[in-house]
Parts: structure tokens; sequence; C-alpha cells
């Protein structure tokens, strides 16, 4: 058996935990520099605040309905996560971190009396050491977990958020419950596709003669996800990878850039940035990706994004190297596009290795001085402050803080946000 336990409202539950006066509150939250709407309690939602909607376009009802609006969090959000599944690995040891705010258990070899009595364990545990609501969706595979937790959280007062799809009559009626663009794994297009063939529910894409359109159009994963919307487990829980596939640091700008000094500047911060974590998981990256975003409501062409990308001889995890690598080709992206006002840009590092498996080169390697010395820089950056060392590509004095004008407290991670309670 699995579940599927998600968070309800995740950020806006993560905002509520330290402010109980929002309980019963529209609330919603900001993407990065206070874009657009990315988490909307219930309250918000039945305002008709939708998901992805930009801030200047509902500041009238902000203001008419006393809307409570909050900046990204992601220092409190990840730490309180952190929390949440620490606690569902008291449940069981099988545990796969979907997402900030989802993870799949399995209870395979283990005697459970019964299911809805364990989920309940897990909502309230979860809720007075944490003290955010969650659901609980029981099934025999991962996607119908997902099916079984949405009906937990539609109907939480029928059932209490915890619900088990654990007999066919169940999974019955729950895939003719369940419209297609709720089924974990189609997309907008498939859809389209599916309603067009009269595919409106799960129930209708499970028969038979549409297997032969669903291999067609979707290949063996449209099949796994048949199969395990039929009762026949196909997907397992994916173990926790040692190390990150790629390493990405991108950023929207407070304000469009065209002058390629400050482009560079942040292209050669963001090569550190990726640089650290590499060394800080020990990794090394072969290939090196620069990107550039163009805002594509002020400028009209027909191209909005840029990249490229280098494939080094040898691995490395060196800032010096992955700096210098991304500044060259971002000069080669400047060039051909000189006037142009970016609004974004990042780097990736891809194709990583392991440092202790580097393959070394007879004719072309790196600098041996450059392990020492990102010792030496990282060591000072732990012990007197973090990015007190930098390249000299990189503005000391410049600081590019995103906007965040509605910013709460980092209660947990910050010891000067610390949560103050005045006793009397």
């Amino acid at each position: 058996m699995y579940a599927l336990v998600d968070c309800n409202n995740f950020y806006a539950s993560c905002e509520r935990v330290f402010q109980p006066k929002l309980n019963g509150k529209p609330v919603v939250i900001l993407s990065n520099n206070d874009g657009c709407v990315i988490s909307r309690s219930n309250e918000a939602k039945a305002l008709g605040v939708a998901m992805g909607v930009p801030l200047f376009q509902i500041k009238d009802l902000i203001r008419e309905k006393d809307v409570h609006v909050f900046s990204s969090n992601y220092a409190l959000y990840g730490d309180l996560s952190n929390r949440v599944m620490k606690i569902l690995g008291q449940f069981t040891p099988n545990l796969e971190i979907y997402s900030i705010d989802e993870a799949f258990l399995n209870f395979d070899g283990m005697r459970i009396l019964g299911y809805h009595d364990y989920g309940l364990q897990m909502k309230r545990r979860i809720q007075k050491w944490v003290g955010i609501p969650v659901c609980v969706g029981f099934a025999e595979t991962k996607t119908l977990t997902k099916v079984a937790n949405k009906i937990a959280k539609k109907f939480q007062d029928r059932t209490q958020g915890v619900y088990i799809i654990d007999t066919e009559e169940k999974r019955i009626k729950a895939l003719k419950w369940t419209k297609i663009e709720d089924v974990w794994g189609i997309g907008y297009r498939t859809t389209k596709k599916a309603k067009l063939r009269k595919i409106n529910t799960a129930f209708d894409f499970i028969q038979p003669q549409h297997e032969a359109w669903i291999k067609k159009e979707m290949g063996v994963i449209g099949l796994r996800l048949k199969y395990e919307l039929e009762g026949k487990s196909v997907l397992d829980l994916e173990p926790i990878p040692d190390q990150k596939k790629s390493i990405a640091t991108t950023r929207s700008f407070p304000k469009q850039i065209a002058e390629f000094d400050l482009l560079r500047e942040r292209v050669a911060t963001f090569a550190s940035v990726c640089a650290e974590k590499l060394r800080k998981q020990h990794s090394c990256c072969h290939t090196i990706i620069v990107m550039l975003v163009i805002d594509r409501h002020s400028v009209q062409t027909s191209k909005y994004y840029f990249n490229m990308a280098v494939t080094l001889p040898f691995a490395t995890n060196s800032t010096l190297t992955i700096s210098n690598t991304a500044i060259a080709m971002l000069k080669k992206l400047h060039q051909g596009n000189e006037g142009l006002k970016f609004k974004k840009a990042g780097v990736i590092v891809t194709e990583l290795i392991d440092e202790n498996r580097k393959q070394l080169q007879l004719f072309d390697e790196e600098n041996p001085k450059h392990l020492a010395l990102m010792k030496v820089m990282d060591h000072l950056n732990n012990k007197i402050g973090y990015k007190k060392i930098k390249l000299a590509s990189q503005n000391l004095d410049l600081t590019w803080n995103m906007k965040q004008n509605h910013l709460s407290p980092k209660y947990t991670t910050n010891f000067n946000d610390i949560l103050e309670i005045r006793c009397q």
C-alpha cells in the first residue's frame, strides 16, 4: 500500500503557523520580485484569485477584500518542509520526497491494523508538532494515491482529510469522478487531444479501446499511467539521489538590463554560486550553460530566450574556471543582441561527476592551484561571513536584492527573527 501526504496550501499555511490571526482570512503568496500569485488560501480562492495572476491585476481586489499578501519566504518554507518530512519518516522508512509539500510513502512489509487511523495519526502529529494541515490518500499505486488525496482534500468534512482507495468499487467511483486534466501526468496538450476522443475522465482513459492511442501519443509513460489507474503498481518510490544531476542559478532582475558590465557582474555571481554548490556536494561539472531572457511583453521580437553551452575538456568545480567560461559565453551572446534589455539571466552546470572520480587529462588540464585556492575561499567565507571573499569580476559593494515588499520574518532560520512571545 502507498500513501501520498500533501500539505494544504503549503506556503499560505507556513505564514499562518506564526500568525494565527490569519486563520480564516484570505492569504496569497507572491513569486520572486513580487510578480504573481503562486499560492492561495481557500478563502483567497473563493474570492476568485487565480493561480499565476500578476499582482497588479488584483490590487483593487486585495484592497477591497482585505487580502493578506506575502512575498516568498523560501528559507522559512524549506525549513518547515524539512520538519514535515522528518515526521513522515517516523511512520515508514520508505519515503520519497516528491516536492516541497508532497511525499509518497510505502508500507510494504509493515503490519498496519487500520490505514485510516494511521493517516489520522500522521495528520495530528504534523499539525501538533509543526502546525501545517495535511491530507492523506492511500491506494495500491502511486497514481491512485494522487486521486485519493484529491478526494480527501475536496471532502475534508466527510473524510477527515484521509481517504483510502482499497476496493474495486472505490477505485471505479474515484476514476469516474476525476477529470482527465486532474490526472497526474496528463498535461494541457494531452488533455486537449484526449477530449477530442471523448476521454473526459480518468475512467474513460483506462478503457481498452484507447490503449493504442495512449501508446502512440504518450508512449510507455502513458501505458504505465494507465496500468497504475487500473490498480497495477508499476511505479516504485524513487530513491533520493546522493547529489544533484545539475545545478542552476537563475534570477530575474529588479529592472531590465542592457549594459554588458552589469550583465557580466550578474553572470559572474551566478557562476560563483554554482561553483560553491558543486564543492558543497563534492561534485565537478563538465558542461556550463549561460542563458538570457528578455521581457516578451515589452519587446516585440521573434526570440525571447538566448542560451549557449560549452563542454570543458576537464571536469571542474573552480569558481575561476566556471566564471571565466560563463563570461566568455556572455560576450558572444551579448554581441549578437546589443541594444536588447534583459529581465533575467542564469548559469547552469551539468554533466556532474563525483570530484573523487575526476578523470585527469594528459594535455589539457585545469591549473592545479585552483583546488587549493577554492579551499581557502570556502574556509574564509565560512569563518568570517558568507560571500565576504569574491572574484574581482564581482562588485563587492553591489547587492541585488529581490523585490520583497511583503516579506515575513525568517522565524526558524534567522536568530534575529526568532519569534517573541509576551508572557503576562
